[in-house]
């Protein structure tokens, strides 16, 4: 549905979310955004408190299992969160009406 808007352009109502359209997007921004923290993890796990007797096999550790770990775990959680957040939407979008926008055509 289009309404004008008072700014101009079109003011668009998104009544609802494809949940599952909507997780593999999420799922795919969170496993960068853990790769990201991966990586800051990784890079100072090696200014991390492995001082004694095997500190830098256990920093090595951390810094790759953090490479590994953190984006699988991110991009879980979520698609999961993400996909509840759409179903929920949905519902709450049924009665309140939906989030609007507002759109502007090419000139």
């Amino acid at each position: 549905m289009a309404l004008e808007s008072a700014h101009g352009g079109q003011l668009m109502i998104v009544r609802r979310l494809s949940p599952l359209s909507f997780a593999k997007v999420s799922g795919i921004v969170y496993a960068i955004l853990g790769m990201v923290a991966g990586v800051m993890f990784a890079l100072f796990s090696h200014d991390g408190g492995g001082r004694g007797p095997g500190g830098g096999f256990f920093n090595a550790v951390f810094g790759v299992g953090a490479l590994v770990f953190m984006p699988i775990a991110y991009g879980v959680m979520g698609f999961v969160l993400s996909l509840i957040l759409a179903a929920l939407y949905n519902v709450v979008a049924r009665f309140v009406g939906g989030i609007e926008i507002q759109t502007d055509q090419e000139r």
